[in-house]
């Protein structure tokens, strides 16, 4: 298929419309069969549970060419796995596993055109989410629900490529223990809207939060999770009830410990030692994983041995690893790759 007419190597990281969508809607007890579409317009009442209660969740994951020429989704499947867990919590009726990774193959297939070519930094963003469409007033799940799934083009996440960013100590939590940290729900990030202005305003490129009952403890960025590395090149990462689990994170803790005899740690990560760390990234599926040269707290500059103008040698294997395996360099783990074939 003929690409569409864009420059690849200069792609922001924005929405672009492309050529079709998949939908599928929830009524009288049961998912329709679903289609795509040309229509990215959604009409709904101005009462939609979305709307008044933000019942809703979403995914995110990409589509790559291959070096050759292959195009590919990585780990779709567990992306299905952790939506099924998300519409579960927020009472919306599961859209199963497999559903999820044939809506998503389907709609990758449709939009090949705007697949980047392989060596431009560039991929295919995919979003699946689902959200509450009939009126509901009163606090209550909705009856009816509809699943889509849209594409994108997109460049980096971060500005500066392996340079490294800074972040700030937020004074404001992202998510409550015992509440919906862990899972993908659009209010956890709409939480993160106004600290993330703020962190911009200042200069900042993200925000470092911790947890919300003791504000002691490392969890996560808005859209990502940390890894450290310790002087002694073991990679540790925060583990907390109300960390989103991630799959970038999931990958990059198996590639560490099985591809590349890294010793992994994954435990409570208290602010007071984060100067003791001399790498730092942030790692999801929109970045990847990104360098952090500093750490600012409250005017206190913690500055990490590696990062500030590339990666760290830790941090850069892992990095070169994942994305080697991503973009077909190198060979994937059983499983972990889903190519995407004419007969989808």
């Amino acid at each position: 298929m003929e690409k569409a007419n864009l420059d690849w190597a200069n792609i922001g990281f924005g929405y672009m419309k492309t050529d079709k969508r998949y939908v599928s809607n929830y009524k009288n007890g049961s998912w329709d069969e679903g289609e795509l579409t040309s229509d990215d317009q959604i009409v709904m009442s101005e009462c939609a549970g979305v709307l008044q209660y933000a019942q809703t969740c979403f995914e995110g994951l990409k589509a790559y060419t291959t070096e050759d020429g292959r195009i590919v989704t990585f780990r779709p499947d567990l992306n299905g796995e952790r939506f099924e867990a998300s519409c579960k919590r927020m009472e919306i009726p599961v859209f199963t596993k497999d559903r999820f990774v044939d809506a998503v193959l389907k709609t990758v297939k449709a939009n090949e055109a705007y697949v980047p070519p392989y060596g431009h930094g560039a991929t295919l963003y995919v979003r699946p989410y689902a959200f509450g469409i009939s009126p509901v007033i009163g606090v209550k799940p909705a009856d009816e629900y509809q699943f889509r799934v849209f594409t994108t083009p997109v460049g980096p996440y971060f500005k500066g490529g392996t340079k490294g960013i800074s972040i700030k100590v937020s004074d404001f939590d992202r998510a409550a223990p015992r509440g919906t940290g862990d899972i993908k729900a659009g209010l956890n990030y709409a939480m993160s809207l106004h600290p993330i202005v703020v962190a911009h305003n200042e200069g900042y490129a993200e925000n470092m939060y911790l947890d919300a009952a003791t504000r002691t403890k490392v969890e996560e960025t808005g859209g990502a999770n940390f890894l450290f590395v310790t002087k002694d090149g073991t990679v540790v990462t925060p583990k907390s009830s109300t960390i989103l689990p991630s799959i970038t994170r999931r990958s990059l803790i198996y590639v560490a410990e099985h591809m590349l005899g890294i010793k992994v740690e994954e435990r409570e990560v208290y602010l007071s030692e984060v100067s003791d760390f001399v790498e730092c990234g942030l790692c999801g599926t929109a970045a990847v994983i990104s360098p952090v040269a500093r750490v600012v707290d409250h005017g206190k500059e913690i500055a990490f041995k590696y990062g500030a103008e590339e990666m760290g040698p830790v941090i850069k294997k892992l990095y070169d690893t994942l994305t080697g395996i991503q973009l077909g360099r190198m060979p994937a783990p059983e499983g972990w790759i889903y190519e995407i074939k004419d007969n989808i």
